[in-house]
């Protein structure tokens, strides 16, 4: 009787350690699910020019560095994201990575826009890192940096 006593208790100490890190697993991957869903409405909010979506998914803090190495808080983000003689025709992802860390995450991929910008057509297909941090239950990019690649 006591080898099997002894063997309950053994898989009752391997339960407790092995369930909480299964749980995590599971909520790491449905925040991850969450973050590619939010990177996706933030292009699209780009895009169609949603300035108050564009402003609840960034953080007060929030900075991005773009390619030409000009860096914008919020508000600049803002401002340029809705400047009229600009109209973006494609803005797409690809190749998304979300790595979670607890209450941080970072994205990584692709990223290809192109438009019109004062008359002129421009395109970019770049690389890019979002900074992504949950704070008071709700998540929000707090740093992005976009690049092109050198060919």
């Amino acid at each position: 009787m006591r080898p099997y006593l002894a063997f309950v208790l053994t898989l009752g100490l391997l339960a407790g350690f092995v369930i909480p890190f299964a749980a995590q697993d599971d909520k790491d991957k449905s925040d991850a699910a969450y973050i590619r869903s939010m990177e996706l409405k933030w292009t699209e909010s780009y895009k169609q020019r949603q300035v108050d979506i564009l402003a609840s998914l960034l953080a007060d803090d929030f900075v991005i560095t773009i390619e030409d190495g000009s860096t914008y808080g919020k508000t600049g983000y803002i401002s340029h994201s809705a400047e009229p003689d600009v109209r973006v025709e494609v803005a797409e992802m690809s190749d998304l990575k979300v790595r979670m860390h607890g209450n941080t995450a970072v994205v990584t991929g692709g990223y290809h826009e192109r438009g019109q910008s004062s008359g002129k057509s421009y395109e970019y297909h770049d690389r890019f890192t979002d900074v992504w941090m949950k704070a008071g239950g709700k998540w929000q990019v707090v740093a992005s940096h976009y690049s092109v690649p050198v060919k």
